[in-house]
C-alpha cells in the first residue's frame, strides 16, 4: 500500500477514497468505503483547505464561548430629553397697569382663590393695593429690613411695608412677612372674612375696615379697575 505523503491533509477526501480503493483487492467489497457508514464518517471529518493552512499549520478557530469582538465607532443612541415645565403664564396688563403691577395683581387673586375667597373680596383686596401703593411691593425707608428683601421701590409713612402698607408694630407680622406679597395677602383676607357682613359692603367700606385708614373713602374709586383685572386673571 503506498505511504501517503506529508500533505496528505490537503488532499480531498474524493482522492483519498480513489488512491485507497486501488490498493484494494479485487475481490473487496466496494461498498467497504462507498456505504452509508463511510458517508456518515466522512461526514463527521472536517478537512481544513490549502488556503487556511499557513507555515506553522492551521489557525485555531474561536472557541464557541468566546467573547464577541467589541463593536467599533460610536453607538448613535437616541436618548430623549426630559421634558421641560411650561413657564407660568403672565397675563398681560389691563386697566392701565405695567407689568410688575399685573403680576403682584396675581399673586393677590391667586392666594385669595387658594383661600377660597369670592370675586368680591379679589375686588376688595386688589382696590385696597392699588390705593395703598399702587400695587407695588415697596420697601421703607424707616424700616431698613424692609430694604434688603425683594422690592419693587421705596416710600415712608411710618413703618408702613409691602402691598397693603401693613405694619409691623401694628401686630400684622414679620418684616419679611409683610414683604412678601403672598403672605401679605393671606393677612389681609383674613382680616377681611372677620369683618362681620364684608360681603355686602362697598368696596371702600369693606377696605377701610381692615385697613383703618385716615382717608376712608379712597377704595371706592378703584373698583371699577379693580373688577377689570380680577376679570383679566380669572
Amino acid at each position: 500500500m503506498p505511504v501517503l505523503g506529508a500533505r496528505a491533509g490537503t488532499v480531498s477526501v474524493a482522492v483519498l477514497s480513489a488512491t485507497l480503493l486501488g490498493t484494494l483487492p479485487a475481490d473487496s467489497p466496494a461498498s467497504m468505503f462507498t456505504g452509508s457508514a463511510y458517508a456518515e464518517s466522512a461526514a463527521a471529518w472536517s478537512w481544513p483547505s490549502p488556503s487556511s493552512l499557513s507555515a506553522s499549520g492551521p489557525s485555531s478557530a474561536p472557541s464557541a464561548d468566546a467573547a464577541p469582538a467589541p463593536a467599533t465607532g460610536p453607538l448613535a443612541v437616541a436618548v430623549p430629553a426630559a421634558p421641560v415645565p411650561p413657564a407660568p403664564p403672565v397675563v398681560k396688563p389691563v386697566a392701565g397697569l405695567d407689568q410688575r403691577q399685573m403680576d403682584n395683581a396675581a399673586i393677590i387673586v391667586k392666594q385669595g382663590r387658594a383661600q377660597g375667597m369670592p370675586d368680591r373680596a379679589l375686588v376688595v383686596a386688589i382696590a385696597t393695593a392699588m390705593q395703598e401703593s399702587d400695587l407695588y411691593n415697596v420697601a421703607s425707608s424707616a424700616v431698613p429690613a424692609s430694604l434688603g428683601l425683594p422690592h419693587d421701590g421705596t416710600s415712608t409713612d411710618h413703618d408702613s411695608v409691602g402691598l397693603f402698607q401693613q405694619r409691623a408694630s401694628q401686630g400684622w407680622g414679620t418684616v419679611a412677612e409683610l414683604m412678601n406679597p403672598a403672605h401679605s395677602a393671606m393677612l389681609f383676607y383674613n382680616a377681611l372674612n372677620r369683618v362681620e357682613g364684608w360681603q355686602r359692603m362697598s368696596v371702600t367700606a369693606a377696605a377701610q375696615a381692615v385697613q383703618r385708614s385716615a382717608f376712608p373713602g379712597a377704595y371706592q374709586k378703584h373698583a371699577t379697575r379693580a373688577e377689570q383685572v380680577v376679570a383679566a386673571l380669572s
